[in-house]
């Protein structure tokens, strides 16, 4: 069976999608685990930096930066898109190899969000794009962070 380069995972949170569409933004930092880390010493944080044309940047103990992803698309508080620039082997991408993540976040009753992530076009990638898919897929990929993002709302 061929599955397809797509991974989508929703969760639904505490509060508008104002305030869910700004903690995703503004709080990176504590939905993604430090243990998620290319580089070589101990992070000590993530940033979103939010504008398109912004990154996604992890600055480890010794001054060491990764840029991860690039923000395409900026629109608060409905939508924010990031390119993916990890590749199979988990090390930086070419830019024109990165697939993209698309996060939507749509009212869901009066102080409730559903959060909608799509992370797309996975086989940009080239070779070894399924194993990818299963990596940010699985229990320590998106549905990690959207668990922990989940946690920093109802802990708000």
């Amino acid at each position: 069976m061929t599955q397809a380069p797509v991974v989508r995972r929703d969760v639904v949170v505490r509060g508008t999608p104002e305030q869910a569409f700004a903690a995703f933004t503004e709080r990176m930092d504590d939905i993604k685990p430090k243990e998620h880390n290319l580089l070589a010493s101990p992070l000590v944080s993530t940033t979103f930096e939010p504008h398109v044309g912004g990154h996604i940047v992890d600055r480890a103990e010794d001054g060491t930066e990764c840029r991860w992803a690039r923000v395409l698309a900026y629109e608060p508080p409905h939508r924010v898109v990031f390119s993916w620039d990890i590749g199979p082997t988990w090390q930086l991408e070419r830019p024109e190899n990165a697939s993209e993540v698309e996060v939507r976040f749509v009212a869901d009753g009066a102080e409730r969000t559903r959060v909608q992530l799509e992370h797309r076009n996975l086989d940009r990638h080239g070779p070894g794009w399924p194993a990818l898919r299963d990596g940010v897929d699985n229990e320590q990929g998106w549905p990690l962070y959207l668990a922990r993002f989940a946690e920093l709302l109802d802990a708000a």
